[in-house]
């Protein structure tokens, strides 16, 4: 009983105390249950050798859970597994395990047993949890853990449980925890880890606990030079250098190349598998599962079993997959294979022959008749696992792990049918019921690429864009959002739901023919002249094609806007047809006082004909962002336009021209730097100087313009559509920080201060000299930081491009100081010696007290302006005369005062806290605790005041004194 009571304490005292004391406690404890144990039962302590927990939601619906713990034990000790505790991290009680018999694995070697213990647990709420299982103790003589056999076992699983999350559950660890290696032989494990809810997984090397957060005592890894004292630095398999344990982040498989041959016996390590999981379009590491391992180092002259499995492939749901895996053993001993993968749960996977020992070499036929319920965004992994079988001493095993990747059929789209200023999309019925969407995928003009073999969803940079999605049983769909005169192209993709997700193969493209314009079609939005003021664009249009009804003459009206989604309302000018041209004409004209250097604008032309309007579809200028980076510049651009700006034949017009020149240059002065197909790479270009094989300069701007090129993919409007985007200049960054600020701030006068104190601001300036390895002359900004006392966190508080601040709206004048620099590439300077201002606090009393009612001295307080007037010459006064403004009260927390007879008893005691009834005044009237007016004589006083003060340790100040009463 004493055994339970002291563990139960144990567990609890990991939730009531903190940190480091919380670590030393526990240790204390765990000390303390050894020692009870071993008085209690000595068979105790010697038969655990791995294992895990594995998480799973009952019901997505509540948040109940079905834990298990899963352990490997030594069947050489009479111990039962049981009796340990499992906490559930939710301030719940811990439960205690019973005992459970151990079914023996003679599979995985001599005196290897496993068992396990399944319990259901609600949780109270959304939270992150820490499931934790630990119990004495681990298996004796494990050779790099000190005094294993007097070790505590632990292992936990964390678990994310809330709504934004969904539905989690545990990665599942399908490979046993317990391997066996020979010396001078590379060691492999992989666990066969799969997540149930399709989350990424990944995984890291961790050191074995003995307790939440308390690592075992004298840990080494495997691979630590005191495990081959005389061949360590040719321990690894090929004898050409030193040992290493490691496991690859993103399969799992751990390798430890390779055990010694000096220290024979067995060895345990962990990890912890993570999972992944997309949310609100961030990677949230939303739980894990520790795996505690025992590898098994025994004398043999075995060789290592090999796989050959197929290259990882990928296949439209519905395809037929047959592999081979062939195993083969050096030294012709009988292989077995064994494959662990969630597929293998559904009965149209099959491997043929079972899993046993048969002779070298042996072909394995792998086969899977996929459907359209296996669709899924991450491939799936089949961990195969090869054993030999010696006459003698230890197995050895491989691992080898195939990525298996299904995806949707492409949808079929049949038509795309001009019908009433709409197009109708036809398509058949998609093939897989499962899918969650269909999504219509649309561009002007057409771009028929072919995918690649099993390339899904739209490809990058083709130049299509989203235009909705319809539910997966839709097979038609009407878009009439259409710009006159544009040729339309649309492409299916089918989308599949979560958790899994995935997406279709693209359908083949399908366009409709080009549109009859009834409306002005804009061509031409090209920034001629870039200028803060003076900017020019230069506007082109063509009538419509089909003028009906119109009447002239006619009139054109042009709406602008600032910005390049913002709405034309703006207008700005009218121009008359007065005849009708029979072709479809061309009108310009040139927008002035722009600032084109700083804006993008949008526009739209007008038709009016007899009060009628015709609206064309609104076009903006192309905007050029430059993003400077180590060494050159990047370059990105953008327009949103009727058109098409990625043209995909003829390959000339889908590559757009890069100008460069230097500060200062017109639009004339630019030469042509290079060519980019935007088809290819989008719209992005990287100047690192391959113009002229000559570096970019960090100390030089770099000025640039693009024309792009478009189309409306009719024949009846002209190809290319050519646009220029304005000049934009940046220079490239660098990696020299700038200079340590020099901060200097002025000490206040306190004699200056009054009585009136409201608006508190702090004036600090500075300087940056050249000294060292750094630079001047390309900062940006400074970023001021700001700590209200000496003991506080420093916060950023404001930036300023000149070297001073004016640190306003604040509480009191104290606080502390730092500044450093901050340069255009975004580099930061060492942070500037810290100074302080304080508050020139003050407190004084007076040695009088006449409570007389004459409002001169009736009440003992500290000074201050309460009551009191300034006369013409703003000179205080009170009743009883002029007041110094410089012994006001000031910034004063709070009070003890104490009044004593002059024989040293206490006849009165006051506190007071500012901004309280009893505040920091005092005001007393010269009575006793009692209410008794005291007698007139001297009387001793001791007040202990607690200042606003930068320094904390300085905020208490003792004063004592004398008072007179007289009555």
């Amino acid at each position: 009983m004493l055994k339970f009571n002291v563990q139960y304490f144990n567990d609890h005292l990991r939730d009531s105390v903190n940190n480091f004391a919380t670590n030393i406690i526990k240790l204390l404890f765990s000390s303390l249950l050894i020692a009870v144990l071993a008085v209690f039962n000595q068979a105790m302590a010697t038969h655990l050798r791995a294992g895990e927990i594995i998480v799973r939601r009952l019901d997505c619906s509540s948040l109940e859970f079905e834990i298990t713990i899963v352990v490997y034990t030594d069947t050489g000790s009479d111990v039962k597994f049981g009796e340990g505790f499992l906490t559930f991290g939710d301030g719940s009680d811990p439960v205690q395990l019973p005992q459970i018999e151990n079914t023996t694995r003679s599979d995985l070697g001599d005196e290897v047993g496993t068992a396990s213990f399944t319990i259901t647990h609600n949780f109270p709420s959304a939270g992150r949890y820490k499931i934790g299982y630990q119990e004495p103790n681990r298996n004796e003589g494990i050779l790099n853990i000190d005094n294993s056999v007097n070790t505590t076992f632990y292992v936990e699983t964390e678990i994310i449980v809330g709504a934004i999350i969904g539905c989690n559950n545990s990665p599942v660890l399908q490979i046993p925890p317990i391997d066996r290696a020979c010396p001078g032989v590379a060691f492999f494990h992989n666990p066969g880890a799969y997540d149930p809810d399709g989350d990424s997984l990944s995984f890291e090397m961790v050191i074995p606990k003995m307790d939440q957060g308390i690592n075992v005592v004298g840990y080494e890894d495997p691979d630590d030079n005191i495990f081959y004292p005389s061949t360590y630095g040719q321990g690894n398999e090929t004898l050409d250098g030193p040992p290493s344990i490691s496991i690859d982040a993103a399969s799992g498989e751990l390798k430890w190349d390779a055990p010694s041959f000096e220290r024979i016996g067995e060895y345990n390590v962990a990890f912890i598998v993570k999972e992944f999981r997309l949310v609100a379009g961030q990677w949230r590491q939303i739980g894990y599962v520790t795996r505690d391992m025992q590898i098994i180092v025994e004398d043999c002259e075995n060789e290592r079993p090999e796989l050959e499995i197929p290259e990882d492939i990928c296949v439209e749901a519905g395809e037929l997959i047959q592999e081979t895996i062939i195993a083969t053993d050096p030294d012709g001993d009988p292989v077995k294979v064994e494959a662990a993968s969630p597929i293998f749960s559904d009965p149209d996977v099959s491997l043929d022959p079972d899993s046993v020992f048969r002779s070298s070499p042996l072909n394995v036929d792998f086969q899977w008749a996929t459907e359209c319920a296996d669709i899924r965004e991450e491939p799936y992994q089949v961990i195969f696992k090869v054993t030999d079988n010696p006459p003698e001493g230890p197995r050895l095993v491989s691992f080898a792990t195939w990525n298996i990747t299904i995806v949707g059929p492409a949808p079929e789209l049949v038509a795309a049918t001009q019908e009433n200023q709409s197009i109708v999309l036809d398509w058949t019925s998609y093939s897989c019921a499962n899918a969650s969407s269909i999504q219509i995928w649309r561009r002007v003009d057409s771009n028929p690429y072919v995918p690649e073999e099993c390339e899904t969803g739209i490809r990058e940079n083709s130049g299509y864009s989203l235009l909705t999605e319809v539910n997966p049983d839709a097979v038609t769909y009407r878009d009439s959002d259409l710009a006159p005169g544009a040729k339309y192209c649309y492409r299916l993709v089918a989308v599949f739901p979560d958790p899994f997700g995935g997406e279709s193969i693209v359908s083949d493209e399908v366009c409709a023919e080009p549109n009859l314009a009834t409306e002005p079609v804009i061509t031409k939005v090209s920034v001629a002249v870039t200028d803060e003021a003076n900017g020019q664009i230069q506007l082109e249009w063509m009538a419509p094609f089909d003028k009906g009804d119109l009447t002239y003459p006619l009139q054109y009206k042009i709406y602008r806007a600032e910005g390049q989604s913002n709405t034309p309302n703006t207008l700005i000018t009218t121009t008359d047809i007065l005849v009708e041209a029979t072709d479809p004409e061309l009108t310009t004209f040139t927008d002035t006082g722009l600032n084109t250097k700083d804006l993008a604008y949008n526009y739209k032309v007008v038709l009016e004909d007899g009060g009628d309007e015709i609206e064309s579809f609104p076009a903006s200028s192309v905007r050029l962002t430059p993003t400077p980076e180590l060494n050159r510049i990047r370059l990105e651009w953008a327009a949103i336009v009727p058109w098409s700006n990625s043209v995909a034949s003829p390959p000339e017009d889908s590559r757009h021209l890069i100008f460069r020149g230097e500060e200062g240059d017109t639009e004339d002065e630019l030469v042509l730097i290079d060519e980019v197909d935007v088809i290819e790479n989008g719209f992005v270009y990287i100047d690192s100087g391959q113009f002229n094989n000559t570096p970019l300069r960090d100390d030089r701007l770099y000025c640039y313009r693009v024309m792009t090129k478009g189309t409306y993919g009719n024949p009846l409007i002209y190809t290319p559509l050519e646009n220029y985007s304005q000049i934009i200049c940046a220079q490239p960054t660098d990696t020299v920080a700038p200079c340590k600020p020099i901060l200097t701030i002025q000490e206040r006068d306190c004699e200056d201060i009054g009585c009136d104190l409201s608006d508190f601001s702090n004036e600090i300036t500075w300087e940056v000299d050249f000294v060292g390895d750094c630079k001047v002359e390309d900062l940006l900004y400074y970023e001021i930081f700001f700590a209200s006392t000496t003991e506080s966190e420093f916060e950023l508080v404001g930036t300023s491009q000149t070297e001073s601040f004016t640190h306003r709206n604040l509480n009191s004048f104290k606080g502390c100081y730092k500044v450093r620099a901050v340069d255009r590439s975004g580099n930061v300077s060492e942070f500037s010696d810290e100074s302080c201002l304080d508050n020139c606090p003050y407190y004084e009393l007076p040695n009088l007290l006449t409570p007389n009612s004459d409002d001169c001295n009736d009440l003992f307080s500290a000074f201050g302006k309460r009551g009191n007037i300034y006369d013409e010459n703003r000179n205080l006064k009170n009743k009883c005369g002029e007041i110094d403004e410089s012994k006001c009260a000031r910034f004063v927390e709070a009070v003890d005062f104490t009044v004593f007879n002059r024989w040293g008893g206490k006849v009165y005691e006051y506190q007071g806290v500012a901004g309280t009834e009893n505040g920091i005044y005092i005001d007393w009237d010269g009575r006793d605790d009692t209410g008794k007016a005291l007698s007139s004589g001297v009387y001793y006083y001791l007040a202990e005041v607690t200042f606003d003060v930068v320094d904390p340790s300085k905020a208490k100040k003792k004063i004592k004194g004398w008072v007179q009463i007289v009555r």
